[in-house]
């Protein structure tokens, strides 16, 4: 069944089979990032985070064009001076965060250009799937710009040299090349990708959400540690998820030959 959501000015955002479908909607500029695009990005997130209903979160863009083509260069300057700007960049670091402590999977669905910030955002979630049409880049570099902001999320979705050269360059990638750098996980063509998406989120949706959530919780907290101290994290987590009573729950199940039941605790 699909249900309404919160009501945004530049996205839209609705819930169907467990699965909240968050859409930036600027086709008319590429999906591209204001402020107005991230902040409300941060509301759609913690709405989902909030909502039990809520398994897998989908994340795209409005049309055929752009994922997100990066910031909205003409619409970010501000007029709050120089520290509240400063602030605001701020953002896009903060919506990472948020991403990445939301307990629940994310899904890039990538139509057409992902390109500087919109390349990061995509590689911020868990997965991308992506249209046989889809191209990344980070082009920056050619209008005497960095991108600062996106270096956490390329660098941990592909080696740190590529992301580099990428940055360097400023070239863009297609499809197959994503795919076979390692950040794009899926390629499939234009007409297929909805498809493509609803199995994958489908297949996270079935999993315990209690399990999920502290399963993905661990891996994004143990990524930047050292091996030893990640395995003195890890450890009692064993211990935690094996008390839960989806663990109780997955273990009869299988015993008994039947799908679980989760309970999401």
């Amino acid at each position: 069944m699909l249900t309404d959501g919160p009501t945004y000015e530049a996205l839209l955002y609705d819930v169907e089979a467990a699965v909240a479908r968050i859409t930036i909607n600027r086709p008319e500029k590429r999906n591209s990032l204001s402020w107005t695009v991230m902040t409300e990005l941060r509301a759609a997130l913690a709405a989902a985070k909030a909502d039990p209903d809520v398994r897998v979160v989908v994340l795209t863009g409005a049309g055929d064009r752009a994922f997100c083509a990066g910031a909205d260069l003409s619409g970010m300057a501000g007029d709050g001076g120089y520290a509240a700007v400063h602030d605001a960049r701020g953002e896009l670091a903060r919506l990472f965060r948020d991403m990445w402590e939301l307990g629940k999977p994310i899904v890039a669905r990538v139509r057409g250009y992902a390109l500087a910030g919109g390349f990061g955002l995509a590689c911020a979630c868990d997965l991308i799937v992506c249209s046989d049409d889809a191209r990344f880049g980070t082009p920056e570099i050619d209008v005497g710009l960095w991108p600062h902001m996106i270096t956490v999320p390329l660098t941990r979705s592909m080696p740190p040299k590529r992301a580099l050269e990428l940055m360097m360059t400023g070239r863009r990638v297609d499809a197959a090349e994503a795919e076979r750098i390692g950040f794009v996980h899926r390629v499939v063509p234009a007409g297929s990708l909805d498809a493509a998406v609803d199995e994958l989120t489908s297949v996270l949706a079935a999993k315990s959400p209690a399990v999920m959530k502290l399963g993905r919780d661990s891996f994004y907290g143990v990524w930047d540690q050292a091996a030893e101290d990640a395995l003195r994290l890890l450890h009692p987590l064993l211990s935690v998820t094996a008390s839960t009573e989806d663990a109780a729950e997955g273990i009869s199940a299988f015993v008994e030959k039947r799908a679980p039941v989760w309970k999401g605790r």
